[in-house]
């Protein structure tokens, strides 16, 4: 079974290591000097680096690991064409998720999702690609994953998305469930939990509507509620 540790970096950015036995992965590997000694104690060998989008701050650690390891540095076009990559004879799904940027990527293995920058804890990343419709059509695929798949994003913006879910929702109990189980340590959610906070996946929820609605903006659709939300940014 595949693992993941998760490397704080930066003032909330987020590196990963999905690992096995003897080998792993680097995804957004900011957190150089925390990862090569997190590989030394483990006896890892790393066998790819890659990232989920092109953005500097994903992509700093990306050539330092490559020097240091030794390790081949896979790039969005080479997974997007090969859709999964092998580690210790599992499979690491590729997801394509554009929408915050065009060359966004998600991972996918077990019940673990690497979200980057399409989905935080308890909200989204911005629509810096222009392709808001992408963005949902996005989003929309991820929401379809198993309930239980842990999300595990580019960055840490917990409390501010919970005090923005909170101004739409402030008598919705399951914030206070969801920041009583974050921890700066190692922050991460179950997909459940978001379906249940997170505004930008709550397009189909009463309440939500309720809301857009009470501020005058489009409700008639799925994609026009999405858009709505989008503009209460």
């Amino acid at each position: 079974m595949l693992r993941i540790q998760q490397f704080r970096y930066s003032a909330d950015n987020f590196a990963y290591v999905i690992y096995g036995d003897t080998a792993a992965g680097v995804v957004d590997g900011g957190a150089v000097e925390k990862i090569l000694a997190f590989l030394a104690d483990t006896h890892l060998t790393v066998q790819f680096i890659t990232n989920t989008h092109q953005h500097a701050d994903h992509t700093v650690g990306t050539g330092r690991l490559r020097d240091r390891t030794g390790a081949a540095v896979f790039d969005g076009r080479t997974l997007r064409n090969q859709k999964g990559i092998e580690l210790e004879g599992q499979k690491i799904t590729v997801l394509e998720t554009p929408g915050h940027t065009a060359d966004s990527l998600c991972f996918y293995f077990g019940n673990i999702l690497i979200s980057g920058d399409t989905l935080f804890n308890g909200t989204i990343g911005n629509c810096f690609s222009g392709d808001l419709k992408g963005f949902f059509n996005s989003i929309k695929g991820l929401m379809a994953l198993p309930a239980e798949t842990l999300v595990y994003a580019g960055h840490d913006y917990v409390r501010a998305a919970m005090a923005f879910a909170r101004s739409l929702e402030p008598e919705n109990r399951a914030i206070d469930q969801f920041l009583k189980e974050y921890s700066p340590d190692r922050v991460f959610s179950t997909l459940q939990a978001e379906l249940q906070v997170n505004p930008y996946l709550k397009f189909n929820d009463s309440r939500i509507i309720s809301v857009l609605e009470k501020k005058g903006l489009p409700v008639d659709t799925e994609y026009r509620r999405w858009e709505s939300l989008m503009s209460l940014e």
